[in-house]
């Protein structure tokens, strides 16, 4: 079974999750920024990689947009996480079917499989395993 989760690309995800949290109620849970990567370039080590927060009961997750210039339309991901790496990658495939693998789907730096599609739709879709803490 998948979870769906927003995950909105910003200029200036901090602020904007400050703004969604005030106007609907809720908080922000988790913020990674680029500077936690061994070796990220000085001029992005404060920009927000990802951040989690709860927004009028709703989770959502952010990051600042730095591989991308955002236009309307493009700000936008929607995430699926799966309990296993085998739902993960029948999903991932079977997504990418007709579109355009962007990530492939692979095993992260914070443990978790992540990849990123487009599928034949033009909708973004992140695909990914919930890291398991032991």
């Amino acid at each position: 079974m998948a979870k769906l989760t927003p995950y909105i690309f910003s200029e200036d995800a901090k602020a904007q999750a400050e703004f969604y949290t005030q106007a609907l109620g809720g908080e922000i849970l988790s913020v990674q920024t680029h500077g936690e990567i061994p070796g990220t370039k000085e001029e992005l080590k404060d920009k927000v990689m990802h951040l989690s927060l709860v927004a009028g009961g709703i989770p959502i997750f952010m990051s600042d947009s730095i591989f991308q210039t955002l236009e309307r339309g493009n700000g936008i991901h929607l995430s699926l996480s799966f309990e296993s790496d085998a739902e993960a990658h029948e999903a991932f495939d079977r997504m990418a079917e007709g579109g355009k693998v962007i990530d492939r789907l692979k095993t992260q730096f914070w443990g978790a499989l992540f990849g990123v599609l487009e599928d034949k739709f033009g909708v973004l879709w992140q695909v990914t395993t919930e890291v398991q803490v032991n």
